[in-house]
């Protein structure tokens, strides 16, 4: 007896009507990054090993896919590495490729490798699978859609204006209530600095991101195993717990950071992109949070991340200033910033809440029904008008029992039926029902498609 098929945990088959929400959300966030002008790429689901390691921190690097070199990659390893077990020595010299962690890293990657055909700023959005070795949880998936936008050759903050403006669109759209979180590396840079820690912004950073997952008590915890002072600790506990309003925490940050001057670029950077918004009427709150870190090394301006207010689920868009990113590949001086939606965890939302529309989950909205080659060929004529009109709409391929065919109509949630039958043709034709209502009415091609289209 053959095995039972499975498929690798933390991945998922996705049935048609899951399709039709998939791309109901990538249709939508798409048909909103045009309208800021953003142009579409695409880049291979592997990447060299040397462009993805090194760029997400020692914990992104331990949770990338690596694929196994073909033909004899025994071939120049010593006995005496095979023996010792050493799995990420042994790694680097069986792999030389890897699966693409996120697409912001593979970006940096393009616009290097194409500088001279790009016209700066540039503008791209991609929407395709990334892959993490994570453990599986709810919310958590090894391959997932991320749907990103990034600006690269542009200094200016307005650029985080419209990429909060598109997130507030795109979520306004799914009618998902969000809260948009902002913060500023600099304001973090700036707070490790005066508690005395400035070598340790990273270790603080990965920890205070945490606050939400672990609790306070956890978060101190790790700063202390990262070898921070309990001073430094107890100083951070005001800052990373601020409460009040946007504009009562910007005042209360330049006083606190009044002696760092990059914590204080920081705060201006936040304050001007809060004002402009303000003055841009968003209809989801956005919220100056202190606590936000975002664990990825690579960012060094304003970071952001979207919660949904009406269920619990990780963060489900994010990203952030990436003025250091292309230096890595060998040209300085390009600054970037970007966003992500989280397509699956917003997949997950719109299940959970019921807020599919209707149009957006409906396949064929038209059943002919088949009752053998005449009436079938007279179906044929028709069927070719509904589709020219933009309806969806197939034939029964079969001359089954009319039992069998109703049924199919109803298990794919067919709204209308077609029934053409001896009669009807020689009236020229058909016989149009109505499965939510059972009524029906003898109608012409015309009257047909001014029905269904109703």
């Amino acid at each position: 007896m053959a095995a039972k098929p499975s498929i690798p945990k933390g991945t998922r088959d996705f049935s048609p009507i899951e399709m039709a929400k998939r791309n109901y959300i990538f249709n939508t966030i798409r048909d909103v990054y045009h309208l800021y002008g953003f142009q579409q790429i695409e880049t291979p689901s592997m990447e060299m090993l040397s462009t993805l390691m090194g760029k997400y921190g020692d914990e992104g690097d331990k949770l990338l896919f690596k694929i196994q070199n073909s033909g004899d990659y025994f071939s120049g390893i010593t006995d005496e590495e095979l023996l010792s077990r050493n799995a990420a020595k042994l790694a680097s010299k069986f792999c030389e490729k890897g699966l693409r962690y996120d697409l912001t890293v593979p970006f940096a990657r393009y616009v290097v490798m194409h500088r001279d055909e790009i016209t700066f700023p540039f503008k791209r959005y991609q929407i395709q699978p990334v892959w993490r070795a994570d453990r599986p949880q709810k919310g958590r998936y090894r391959e997932f859609y991320q749907c990103d936008a990034d600006v690269v050759g542009s200094d200016s903050l307005l650029n985080e204006v419209e990429l909060m403006q598109i997130v507030d669109t795109v979520f306004s759209r799914f009618n998902i209530r969000v809260c948009i979180k902002i913060n500023n590396r600099k304001i973090l840079s700036g707070i490790a600095e005066i508690i005395g820690e400035s070598d340790k912004i990273v270790d603080i950073t990965v920890a205070i991101d945490k606050l939400d997952k672990i609790g306070l008590d956890n978060v101190n915890a790790e700063l202390k195993d990262k070898g921070i002072s309990d001073e430094a600790i107890a100083k951070l506990q005001p800052i990373i717990l601020l409460s009040g309003t946007n504009a009562e925490k910007l005042a209360t940050l330049k006083n606190v950071l009044s002696a760092s001057e990059v914590g204080l670029k920081g705060v201006e950077e936040s304050e001007f992109i809060l004002n402009t918004l303000e003055a841009m009427e968003l209809k989801n709150e956005i919220e100056l949070d202190l606590t936000l870190a975002r664990g990825l090394n690579y960012y060094t301006g304003a970071i952001f991340e979207v919660k949904a207010l009406d269920v619990q689920i990780g963060s489900i868009t994010g990203g952030g200033r990436y003025d250091n990113l292309t230096g890595v590949f060998g040209m300085a001086g390009v600054s970037g910033v970007g966003i992500s939606f989280g397509a699956d965890r917003i997949f997950d939302v719109l299940n959970q809440l019921d807020l599919y529309p209707k149009e957006a989950v409906n396949g064929t909205e038209l059943l002919f029904i088949n009752f053998g080659e005449k009436e079938a060929a007279f179906s044929m004529g028709i069927l070719a008008k509904m589709r020219a009109a933009g309806i969806r709409a197939e034939i029964f391929p079969d001359a089954a029992k009319m039992k069998k065919q109703m049924s199919y109509a109803n298990a794919k949630n067919i709204p209308f039926v077609a029934i053409v039958g001896e009669n009807e043709m020689n009236e020229g034709k058909v016989m149009l029902k109505n499965m939510e209502t059972g009524e029906q009415n003898l109608v012409s091609a015309e009257e047909l498609i001014a029905a269904v289209k109703k």
